[in-house]
Order: C-alpha cells, then structure tokens, then sequence
C-alpha cells in the first residue's frame, strides 16, 4: 500500500464500499465518510444519516492514513471509476465530531424479524407523508419508539427501537430480499426471508441494530454524554 486512499481487498468489497456511499451520498451529497482501520484486516465505513443515527458497513481493506473523515462525493465519484486506491477527496477532520460507538461492550438482548422492521418503515413512511411540514418528518414520528426489545437472559435489560433507526436501517438498504436485492417500496414482504433476523445489542451509551448488509447506532445515552 502506498499514497493516501482506500485500498479494497477484491472487487466485491469495492462493490460493498460503493453501494454503502451511493446510499450516504443520497442522503447527504455533501456530507461525509469516517474510514477507520480495524484489527482484523477490515476499514469500517461510518457515515451520519439525516436521522441523527451513525450507519456503518466494513469491508476488507486498509486505509491510509488510518482514521480519515472523506467527502463522500469524491469517494462516490473514485469508486465510480477505477481509481485505485479509491480517493478520498480532501480531509475534513473538522467535519466528524465526538468518537466513534466502541467495538465492543453490547449486550445482545433479541432479534428483531427483518419484515417486521420493513412493515413499520412503510407504515412510518405513510404517516410521514400524511403528516409532514415544509422541513420534513415531525421529531414526534421520528422520536417515536416503535418495538421496545427485551432480554430473556437479563429481564432489566432493555432498548427501545425509534422511527429514526428503522428509516435509518431501511434507508441505507441493509435489509435486502432472499435474493439480495435491494428492497423498494413495491417489493413484497415475503420475498424477505421468514427466518432473516436484526440484532439489537445496547450499551450504556449506544443501541447497536445489525443487519446483514450493514448496522445503525442510535444513542441511549443523552447527547452530552462522551463516549470513548
């Protein structure tokens, strides 16, 4: 490796990298990428949604330099391409505020079914659009916890889901169809697999929801709290 830049292990790992920034890019156009190098040969991909939820995605490769804030339309426009390494634009440390969610210290309390999580993004987007200003969707539909999941193993453990995580999971495309395409809004809820589980875990500060195509943290801790 040499020059600053993403370096993808494969060509199916850049592909990962361009569909979780196209996705970024769509929400924000001029927003950002966080790329942080992990131990096991990964580049975690982080980036804000407009739900005030962080959505990450990993795929093997390095870095350079290690933990780097991109502009997500220079990333969008290298990967588009055949840059190698895919550029990262201009750095912009002033644009990333507050430490990344740790890797570790969840506690994973249930699966959630993936439909289940589709059927209520579509209900919240009716509603949203039934009930919507000139600046978006209310914070009262977004704030709204709609599952609250429990633990069998640790009863007093708990984690309320809200409308912002779900249309942040949805809107990333991190739940897909049995086939692994990228579900739309006319796609059937049984082309999802009965069985395809997400997994909530939680923290003190963080509530981690993984999909199989990618994950979203919405905090449980108030903003003010920092997280190391």
């Amino acid at each position: 490796m040499t020059g600053r830049g993403l370096y993808p292990v494969s060509a199916a790992d850049r592909g990962d990298a361009a569909a979780f920034v196209a996705r970024a890019a769509r929400l924000d156009d001029s927003g950002v990428i966080r790329l942080k190098q992990r131990g096991d040969g990964r580049t975690g991909l982080w980036t804000r949604t407009g739900f005030d939820v962080l959505a990450t995605r990993s795929v093997f490769g390095t870095v350079e330099p290690s933990d780097v804030v991109a502009d997500v339309a220079a990333m969008a426009a290298s990967l588009a391409g055949d840059d190698e390494p895919v550029a990262l634009g201009f750095a912009l440390p002033a644009a990333w505020r507050g430490a990344l969610p740790a890797p570790d210290g969840y506690t994973h309390l249930d699966n959630v079914p993936a439909r289940e999580l589709i059927a209520l993004a579509r209900k919240g987007t009716r509603v949203a659009r039934d009930e919507s200003g000139a600046l978006g969707p209310a914070s009262s539909l977004l704030d709204q916890e709609v599952i609250t999941v429990t633990s069998d193993a640790q009863p007093e453990a708990s984690a309320g889901l809200t409308m912002r995580a779900v249309f942040a999971l949805t809107a990333m495309g991190f739940v897909r169809d049995a086939a692994g395409h990228e579900i739309t809004g006319d796609s059937p809820l049984d082309a999802i697999a009965a069985g395809e589980p997400v997994r909530v875990r939680t923290s003190p500060s963080w509530t981690r929801i993984d999909a199989r195509f990618g994950s979203v943290y919405q905090r449980s801790a108030p903003l003010g709290v920092s997280v190391l």
